[in-house]
């Protein structure tokens, strides 16, 4: 599967510019009260890239850092940054990046990402009835 230009779009380096809802989403996956509020103070930069069909996504911050690789399509196993193992495929769609999660009870969540008219990535998680939004602005 080859990535359209809305994906290449996505590769590089991206600064956290702000968000809403997101304590709601991380709640409705099941993350605890404890790292739900040190996740609310943490302004991670993100690093995207790919090599050879396979692509990489990188979270870094301050209280932790985390990457994972993937083929489009092909379905892996992930560790969140709240410890929790899901089983995860990223696809791209429409010049979107769709990444879908399933925890061991079966509950899935979705996070949709894709650059906007403004340059800016825009990220759109969903869980359940729950809505969030993040956005970055590209960085150095």
């Amino acid at each position: 599967m080859t990535a359209t230009s809305g994906i290449e779009k996505l590769k590089g380096t991206w600064e956290y510019v702000d968000g809403e809802h997101f304590d709601d989403y991380m709640k409705e996956i099941g993350v605890g009260f404890a790292l739900r509020q040190s996740a609310k103070l943490i302004k991670p930069k993100l690093i995207i890239k790919e090599s050879d069909g396979k692509w990489s996504l990188k979270s870094e911050s301050t209280l932790k850092t985390a990457q994972y690789e993937f083929t489009p399509g092909v379905e892996f196993d992930e560790t969140r940054l709240d410890g929790e193992n899901v089983k995860s495929v990223i696809k791209f769609e429409n010049d979107k990046w769709v990444h879908t999660m399933r925890d061991k009870n079966g509950k899935e969540s979705t996070i949709v990402r894709y650059v906007d008219g403004q340059g800016q990535q825009q990220i759109e998680m969903k869980a359940g009835d729950v809505t969030a939004r993040r956005w970055y602005k590209r960085g150095e």
